[in-house]
């Protein structure tokens, strides 16, 4: 399977970003920029987004090992992954710890999400625009308004449309997506039974006004990652590295820097 992908920077260890649901790895390129300073970057349109191509199903175990076929070994990477991105490359971790030197986990738990009404009504009202009356982004924007009423997360869910000489379309594989909403939403526990713990070095972020990362979360945090370090930062939601990116940043460069 084709993934895509964007590099950065000439030298140094190298750093891997996955982004979240609805996301394409460019989201991560003010940040990317910064740590491109001393390091090698990789940003990964993870597969059923960006670019990269549609598998027909969603479950972690397959986005995580897809995502491991672009590493080596030789040259293992510091991987940061945001929401979805985040539960992915805490599965490439435990399954692939030679392929990981150090995991920086962005607001999200290895825990089962039992509240997805939210993203369902996201993908329920994407699917439902007519995309081949649109004439601009301008009659999409105001067609989401009613079921998506935030201009924000508007914004951010319409960096996913396309115009192309066909027409407009859809980047995110948004049909498989809203069937295996369950597994999007959930954590592989019986698959990665059996599965060691992640020995590397690990860095928890949070947002503190987001709730997905809990004090209960803790317990299944540390059992799967027990060398973590938890950081909150103040007055971020769940999109922490957009919300904050400077003090985003500057964590996770001194992360970058540590030994492990």
């Amino acid at each position: 399977m084709v993934l895509n992908t964007t590099t950065l920077g000439e030298s140094g260890p190298l750093v891997v970003f996955c982004h979240g649901l609805f996301g394409q790895g460019k989201n991560w390129t003010t940040i990317a920029k910064s740590v491109a300073e001393d390091h090698r970057v990789l940003l990964v349109d993870m597969p059923h987004h960006g670019k990269s191509e549609w598998p027909d199903h969603f479950d972690y175990v397959d986005v995580a090992d897809r995502v491991a076929e672009l590493f080596s070994a030789d040259d293992p990477v510091a991987l940061v992954g945001h929401s979805m991105g985040g539960k992915a490359a805490m599965v490439l971790a435990l399954r692939h710890p030679e392929l990981v030197e150090r995991l920086c986990v962005v607001d999200v738990a290895p825990v089962d999400y039992e509240s997805r009404s939210e993203f369902a009504g996201y993908i329920e009202a994407m699917l439902a625009l007519d995309l081949s009356a649109l004439e601009s982004r301008g009659d999409a924007d105001a067609a989401l308004e009613p079921a998506v009423p935030s201009r924000t997360v508007r914004s951010f869910l319409l960096q996913n449309l396309r115009r192309t000489d066909d027409g407009w379309s859809w980047q995110p594989n948004l049909e498989v997506l809203g069937r295996d909403l369950a597994s999007l939403g959930g954590w592989p526990e019986d698959a990665l039974a059996g599965t060691a713990p992640y020995d590397g070095s690990t860095l928890w972020i949070a947002g503190e006004k987001s709730a997905y990362v809990q004090d209960e979360h803790a317990e299944a945090m540390s059992r799967w990652f027990p060398k973590v370090r938890r950081i909150t930062i103040k007055g971020a939601g769940h999109w922490v590295h957009s919300e904050e990116p400077q003090i985003f940043t500057e964590v996770l460069r001194r992360f970058l820097g540590r030994s492990a």
